[in-house]
């Protein structure tokens, strides 16, 4: 049965997370409604990066398995998929937006084949109305090189514990990070990381204890202990959700 690949951007405020879940409505949810519309029957989506309420993403993936023929095979063009996606996109929210689908190898799947995911954490640092939905405002004092060298223990860091929250159904709380840096942007502060895989709240976790140390709150001692103690209740998960952003999603040969 063939297997696709529907490469998915989103604004998270107005849903209650990426998967499907019994409270609320989902990235997840609105995307099959608009395909059982579209095509005349259910989908089932799996899901390549969970994101948590109020979470937006520039780029997550999904696959589904189909006996539909999506394409007319007299007509497997690219303006034949432009139409299915404009059509899509017209029964999706304004919010929701499916950037492509592509068929694929049955073999492939968009969670345990992906190679590394890579968030950002935006912080305005003075009242600007056109980053309140998209940035955290922090007017408080930092301490940029204390925010750096947080930032760079982080990178060495194997044991993620202290940054999950509770009640996760993994294995292993171990990530491979990839990046992780203080940048500025414009006139935005932004945490950039990149790992192998991300556990429920843990970039939120990461900022929000980093942040405490930028403030003087926690010495960077301090920030290290609470790394080591694999402790969660010694973590800061307070900051806000809308200002962060799933960029990325990483695929071989992709």
């Amino acid at each position: 049965m063939p297997r696709y690949f529907i490469e998915v951007a989103y604004k998270g405020t107005r849903y209650s997370g990426f998967q499907v879940q019994k409270n609320g409505i989902t990235i997840q949810s609105e995307i099959e409604k608009a395909l059982a519309i579209k095509f005349g029957k259910p989908f089932q989506l799996t899901g390549a990066s969970r994101t948590d309420a109020g979470v937006h993403a520039l780029q997550n993936y999904f696959h589904f398995d189909t006996d539909t023929e999506l394409l007319n095979q007299n007509d497997n063009s690219d303006t034949a998929m432009q139409k299915i996606l404009y059509s899509l996109n017209s029964i999706l929210d304004e919010d929701i937006v499916i950037k492509n689908i592509n068929e694929v190898d049955e073999k492939h799947h968009c969670r345990f084949d992906a190679i590394s995911r890579e968030y950002k954490y935006y912080i305005c640092r003075k009242k600007n109305p056109f980053y309140n939905d998209r940035a955290y405002f922090y007017p408080y004092t930092l301490d940029f090189d204390k925010l750096q060298k947080a930032a760079t223990i982080i990178l060495h860091t194997k044991d993620f514990t202290s940054f999950s929250k509770k009640n996760t159904q993994v294995n292993n709380f171990f990530c491979s990070i990839i990046k992780s840096e203080w940048v500025f942007e414009n006139d935005l502060l932004i945490y950039n990381v990149a790992a192998n895989r991300f556990l429920r709240g843990m970039v939120k976790g990461l900022v929000g204890t980093m942040l405490k140390a930028g403030t003087g709150k926690i010495s960077l001692d301090e920030f290290i202990a609470i790394v080591e103690s694999k402790n969660v209740n010694n973590a800061n998960f307070s900051v806000p959700s809308h200002a962060l952003f799933l960029v990325e999603v990483k695929y071989p040969g992709f």
